[in-house]
């Protein structure tokens, strides 16, 4: 009878041990299976937005080729007349060329990067700043938010027109900031898989006025040349915002594309691992019933 006890103590203690690591490997199993199940839900959203981006990336490409002759020809009127910033007058200007929208790799960063190197240097409390889009507005708001006359958002939303850039320019130029010398920083598309930060500078009557070679053009009063430089400002804004966009598309194109590659990856090491445990869960189980039957 002593004999029946002790074997029944055993029993039950050798059950009672075995039900906590049973509970941490079916804890281990829906663990694992639920970070699987937000893994793929994850990759079909990558793939889903890659597509997306692929078709956006078609059309700014197509847009791009039509805007690259407009903002050429606003360039070759300051190249001809070799037009240089005053230096009585250090006023500076420059405009962001971003988006609202993320997940496209370092495309606003690389903008911010080279905007932040102008700011951090002596004499940038004559530097203001004209954000497009809430991406550089957010990053360079906290420490440089004396230095921003103006933001635009509800930008990247929709392909950029020429009448957006109008209203761009109409805003910059009744900010009621007085500017000789600006520039445009935007990324320059090249390929799917190149792009480059650059820059386009832009200028004031008074600048354009000093231009040593201005004499080439005829007929050209301050009321001409003020209404060149209005246009010229809203063409060299639009073939900037043409060239971020498809820049944008073609960058976020690519990274949904390594995200749903990772997420692949990633998918595959959960199901080995899930598989593992799996087996052991039911290894343990196994012997756990055997060594019970052989107690009795």
């Amino acid at each position: 009878m002593l004999g029946r006890a002790g074997n029944f103590a055993f029993l039950f203690a050798q059950n009672v041990s075995s039900i906590q690591p049973q509970h941490r490997g079916m804890a281990t199993l829906k663990s694992i299976s639920l970070r699987l199940k937000s893994v793929k839900n994850i990759q079909k959203i990558t793939q889903s937005m890659k597509m997306v981006s692929a078709a956006k990336y078609a059309r700014a490409e197509r847009d791009l080729a039509q805007a690259r002759p407009v903002g050429s020809g606003a360039k070759i009127f300051y190249e001809q007349a070799e037009v240089k910033p005053l230096e009585a007058t250090p006023e500076k200007l420059y405009v962001a060329i971003t988006s609202d929208r993320g997940l496209c790799g370092a495309v606003h960063t690389n903008v911010v990067r080279k905007l932040r190197i102008l700011l951090e240097q002596p004499g940038a409390e004559h530097i203001k700043v004209v954000c497009v889009g809430d991406k550089s507005k957010a990053i360079l708001q906290r420490k440089y938010g004396n230095n921003i006359i103006l933001s635009v958002n509800e930008v990247g939303r929709l392909p950029p027109t020429f009448q957006d850039a109008a209203r761009l320019a109409t805003a910059i130029l009744q900010s009621g900031y007085e500017f000789s010398y600006g520039e445009i920083i935007y990324n320059r598309f090249k390929s799917v898989v190149s792009y480059s930060t650059s820059n386009i500078p832009i200028y004031s009557l008074p600048t354009v006025q000093a231009a040593p070679k201005l004499s080439i053009y005829d007929s050209l009063d301050d009321e001409i040349i003020q209404s060149y430089l209005e246009f010229s400002l809203s063409a060299l804004l639009y073939y900037a915002m043409k060239e971020n966009a498809c820049s944008e598309q073609s960058s976020r194109m690519t990274a949904m594309d390594n995200a749903s590659k990772n997420a692949g990856e990633m998918i595959d090491k959960l199901t080995l691992t899930f598989n593992r445990t799996r087996q052991a869960v039911i290894t343990r189980e196994l012997i756990e019933i055997i060594s019970g039957a052989s107690a009795l």
